[in-house]
């Protein structure tokens, strides 16, 4: 429902309320802990609060124009997408949505159709984008930062506060992007964000190899060394990694296979949740300061494919989001047969947009 130029800070607000959701449950158990014997039951029924919200909010929200339009309701589409736009005069983008629509009706097998050529770029996307969020290693700190810091010498309290400042920082940094993402894009978050991230853990783990041997505290000095590089680490995630794991995959899939590629791609995103929330106490145990450089390596990897494989899609409407890849290096050659790509006089190249009720050549850039 977003327009194009504000889509990337609306969609990083549901990662901002994952934020708050976590800070706000790391308060609520340091509360609860309190209430001997019975405030874990306090703890687990509060959960009840958040999902009454979501449940009665939901009877309040209208359908999006998409879906509206997707099932035959047309006049009850057009007259969402003028209320949200706050124009009357929306019959370019509404009939972008009905072609959309149209050619999207016309596909029986969207999870068979992910696998053909022309969506091998969006199909790699909806795979590696979840699988590297995840590897990325902050549900390690998410899930277990207080048993981190009183294992390098922090106290209980102290461990729990760390925790707390874990908490606010990525609300902040989320609450910038929010404000930047549209202006900054993405390739470029992704790749700094990345960059910051595997210094934050090359240093970590160094630090945990040469002055903490597992049988002793760190001393004073270095554990605040630790805690700034762990809070620079999440400050770097939720300036790139945390709200672009989201954003990016939701804008890049066209609409007949957007349902099927979104499914795959928040399977992948709980299932390595999951996967990495199991092992990572026994990795911890056994590589010890080993697991940062684990990490670190998987940042490496993931920053270099996006410097590679990932186009910049800031400011362009999803129904035009498949020229992006026209014009990749690489997935160009995957993707060259739903529109026709020529250089222009100046050498830059232009895309034909082909459009039922208009037809002309934009730049991808300035596509409205």
């Amino acid at each position: 429902m977003a327009p194009a130029k504000l889509r990337g800070g609306l969609n990083v607000m549901f990662q901002l309320a994952v934020g708050y959701g976590v800070l706000s449950a790391n308060l609520i158990n340091y509360g609860t802990s309190k209430l001997k014997p019975w405030g874990w039951r306090l703890s687990l029924g509060l959960a009840a609060v958040p999902s009454s919200m979501l449940t009665f909010g939901s009877l309040l929200l209208s359908d999006t124009p998409n879906s509206l339009i997707e099932r035959g309701y047309l006049k009850e589409g057009q007259d969402v997408l003028q209320k949200i736009r706050g124009v009357s005069e929306v019959n370019v983008e509404f009939s972008d949505l009905v072609e959309a629509s149209r050619l999207a009706n016309q596909v029986k097998h969207p999870f068979l159709n992910i696998l053909e050529r022309r969506n091998r770029p969006q199909f790699a996307m909806a795979l590696f984008i979840p699988l590297f969020q995840q590897m990325t290693g902050i549900n390690v700190i998410t899930f277990y930062a207080p048993e981190f810091f009183q294992a390098i010498g922090f106290g209980s309290s102290s461990s729990l506060y760390s925790a707390v400042i874990l908490g606010i920082l990525p609300i902040i940094a989320l609450k910038i992007m929010i404000w930047k993402v549209d202006k900054w894009g993405r390739r470029g978050p992704f790749i700094w964000g990345g960059f910051l991230m595997f210094i934050c853990q090359m240093s970590i783990g160094s630090i945990l190899g040469f002055k903490f041997t597992g049988t002793s505290e760190l001393s004073k000095g270095w554990a605040v060394v630790t805690m700034i590089l762990m809070c620079m680490y999440v400050v770097g995630f939720g300036c790139s990694w945390g709200p672009l794991g989201w954003l990016v995959p939701s804008e890049i899939f066209p609409l007949d296979i957007r349902s099927a590629s979104q499914s795959i791609n928040v399977s992948i995103q709980l299932f390595f949740t999951f996967a990495v929330a199991q092992v990572f106490l026994s990795m911890f145990c056994h590589m010890r300061y080993g697991i940062f450089f684990f990490f670190g390596g998987w940042v490496a990897i993931m920053t270099i494919f996006v410097y590679l494989f990932l186009p910049e899609t800031k400011n362009v409407p999803i129904e035009q989001m498949v020229h992006v890849w026209q014009q990749h290096w690489y997935w160009k050659k995957f993707s060259m047969n739903n529109g026709d790509v020529s250089p222009d006089m100046d050498g830059e190249r232009k895309v034909q947009v082909k459009c039922p009720y208009y037809e002309s050549y934009k730049r991808v850039d300035e596509i409205p």
